[in-house]
């Protein structure tokens, strides 16, 4: 299988400036994907953060396997690090998420209420993987659209600083990256949920991952999307199911574009309620 990586210039340049404003933040929100909370996590925003109050959404938790969702959130919750789940999509009630902020602020609230300000001004960070849905929780938050959404990654390419109902200023960052994947299987991960551009890598790779991946922790959604057996299914190798599902959906032995097909649907949650990070 071919190495994936990608780092567009602007994606270095976003870390060096959230690298420079984070003085003026008093609380990093990080944005994961629920069905791949450790390798949506990127390792750089763990060092940005320092010990400010770190809040970790696991978004598209609807789409995620909910066993896995909750022993993930147990897993982050930590000192200084407050963790919730949330479909950022389709949830309009934005107050859970105002109230964590605040809570995480607790501190700094109190300290700027001492010094006689009156509901004072929370700003905070949402930064995240490409595509982990951060512009769609940013314009929740806002109230009307102001931070550019679409379904592939990269489409948010400034920083800017947004004004909410709520007392709070949010600095709106483009996805980040990191420059190298240490370990290959997260890159394939990222890939199969769309996190790097389509055209980066080779979608029959990322398919034969996935395949292996929903074999592993998943085979009765793998028998149900193959509309096959559980016994044709454990006995036939992956390169063979994927040769086979190509076929059978009619694509003839054209496998990338099937490959594409099947990672759509994964995206779409349409394979099942998938988690291929496990705690």
């Amino acid at each position: 299988m071919a190495k994936i990586q990608w780092y567009p210039g602007h994606m270095n340049k976003a870390r060096n400036q959230l690298e420079d404003k984070m003085s003026l933040i008093d609380v990093l929100v990080e944005v994961l994907d629920a069905r791949i909370p450790q390798s949506s996590r990127n390792p750089m925003i763990e060092d940005l953060v320092g010990d400010k109050p770190h809040l970790i959404i696991l978004n598209k938790a609807d789409l995620a396997d909910p066993t896995m969702t909750k022993l993930w959130q147990k897993k982050l919750t930590g000192k200084g690090k407050f963790v919730m789940a949330m479909d950022s999509l389709h949830s309009n009630n934005m107050q859970v998420l105002v109230r964590m902020i605040k809570n995480a602020a607790n501190e700094k609230i109190k300290q700027r209420e001492a010094k006689g300000a009156t509901n004072p001004i929370i700003r905070i960070a949402v930064a995240g993987v490409p595509n982990c849905g951060k512009s769609t929780i940013i314009n929740r938050l806002v109230g009307r659209n102001v931070a550019v959404v679409g379904n592939k990654p990269g489409v948010t390419k400034g920083q800017t600083w947004l004004k909410t109902q709520s007392n709070i200023q949010i600095l709106d960052t483009p996805g980040i990256l990191w420059p190298k994947f240490e370990d290959q299987d997260v890159g394939y991960k990222l890939a199969a949920f769309g996190a790097i551009k389509d055209t980066i890598f080779s979608a029959d790779d990322v398919a034969l991952f996935l395949l292996a991946s929903l074999r592993k922790n998943y085979l009765a959604d793998l028998v149900r999307f193959t509309r096959s057996t559980k016994d044709r299914v454990e006995k036939i190798n992956n390169t063979d199911l994927l040769l086979a599902l190509t076929e059978e959906y009619g694509m003839r032995d054209d496998y990338d574009r099937f490959s594409l097909y099947l990672l759509q649907r994964l995206r779409k949650g349409k394979v099942g309620r998938i988690t291929l990070d496990r705690p």
